[in-house]
């Protein structure tokens, strides 16, 4: 996968908004609320253009029910991948460029606590959001065909950020 970060683009906010429309549709009863994580929703930064979504639901076992629905959005289901109660899905434009990526937490997961902990820091401390928006696009260069790498080179900086959010 290629690591591309590019400069922040307010049309971000308004793909999470119309996705969440169309999702919590699929979602129904079901749903609690939609929220806007991750670097596109964090003003000024430099993101992969991939729009996180996280999402909270009454019960995570009704998703398995909602994932066909999920695809027919144009989603790809991944159940858990990787981090237990989770259901993971991703979609791709026509091209093949991912664009979005939605989590789906049971209601009072401490996952959703810890991602909106760090998106609220960020957004409170710019010049803490300007130190990872610069640790990103050092990293997208130094692996640019690496993911891993590229994930891995930013790990340190988000556990500690978390660390300082969740306090």
């Amino acid at each position: 996968m290629l690591v591309e970060v590019v400069p922040y683009n307010p049309q971000w906010k308004k793909s999470f908004e119309s996705e969440s429309r169309q999702i919590a549709k699929v979602l129904g009863k079901n749903l609690v609320v939609i929220h806007h994580i991750g670097s596109t929703a964090i003003p000024n930064i430099y993101a992969k253009p991939i729009i996180d979504l996280l999402i909270e639901v009454k019960d995570i076992n009704l998703v398995r029910e909602q994932t066909p629905a999920m695809v027919g959005l144009g989603y790809e289901a991944m159940g858990e991948y990787g981090l237990v109660g989770r259901r993971y899905f991703r979609k791709e434009n026509p091209p093949g460029i991912r664009t979005h990526h939605v989590h789906i937490y049971e209601i009072y997961s401490p996952e959703i606590q810890r991602h909106l902990a760090f998106r609220d820091y960020m957004i409170a401390h710019p010049e803490q959001a300007e130190q990872y928006s610069h640790l990103k696009q050092e990293l997208a260069q130094k692996y640019p065909e690496d993911i891993e790498g590229y994930m891995d080179g930013k790990d340190e900086f988000i556990k500690r950020i978390e660390r300082k959010a969740i306090k």
